[in-house]
């Protein structure tokens, strides 16, 4: 869905290599975090954002998608998405979720065209056309916000993101989850090209955990020098 807010390019190459590097990303990071011994979280938190895209190239309908990423078999019953409007913050979109969270712990929301949709690896089909920036996305259970994505300026804008706001990306591209540390600048990378239902983060935001972020970042980081 279209909005308005400034263009930002923080972007990952097209081709093979966008591939290869967010896949060697995510490993590296799914393992630090497993060393780290933060695989478990309580219930009320084990579901967060993964992927978003929200403005495809062309038309929106049947095109767009948010990825989530939780425990396996998840019940997302109660659960819900909320689009908030950079301007005002109010709730413009609300998306209840249903369905359990598979066995690889990816579970994409496709937009509903109609009964049908062009994403692949779709477990439920919803209105996900959000848009763009500067607006947020957030996650909810029941009466709690347990995740959320502020992208765009929001200078002049209403935020209800988690520490700084990612970009707000160019038609085509999409913001993907590669840490959690509570920031969405630090947490979301832009993708050139959107990959719905691909392997995301095994961790989830668990609070007694966020001081070994700093420690399991370092590991990362000489894990994907290796890598590279």
């Amino acid at each position: 869905m279209d909005g308005a807010g400034d263009k930002h390019k923080y972007t990952l190459q097209d081709g093979g290599h966008a591939m290869d590097g967010r896949q060697s990303y995510r490993r590296a990071l799914r393992a630090s975090l497993f060393l780290l011994g933060i695989a478990a979280a309580p219930a009320h938190s084990a579901v967060l954002l993964s992927e978003v895209f929200y403005d495809a190239s062309g038309g929106d309908a049947g095109q767009v998608f948010v990825e989530l990423y939780g425990s396996t078999g998840l019940d997302l019953a109660g659960y819900e998405l909320r689009g908030i409007n950079g301007s005002g913050g109010d709730t413009y979109k609300t998306v209840a979720l249903s369905g359990l969270i598979p066995a690889d712990g990816v579970f994409v929301v496709a937009d509903d065209d109609g009964g049908s949709t062009a994403v692949p690896d779709a477990d439920l089909l919803a209105d996900v056309d959000f848009q763009n920036g500067p607006d947020s996305i957030e996650l909810w259970d029941g009466g709690m916000v347990i995740d959320a994505l502020g992208y765009g300026d929001f200078t002049s804008a209403v935020f209800a993101g988690q520490g700084d706001p990612a970009p707000d990306v160019s038609a085509g591209q999409s913001l993907a989850r590669v840490s959690v540390t509570g920031s969405n600048l630090a947490d979301f990378m832009v993708l050139d090209t959107p990959t719905p239902g691909s392997t995301a983060v095994s961790a989830v935001p668990v609070p007694a955990a966020v001081y070994l972020m700093g420690s399991g970042l370092a590991l990362l980081g000489s894990r994907l020098r290796r890598c590279t």
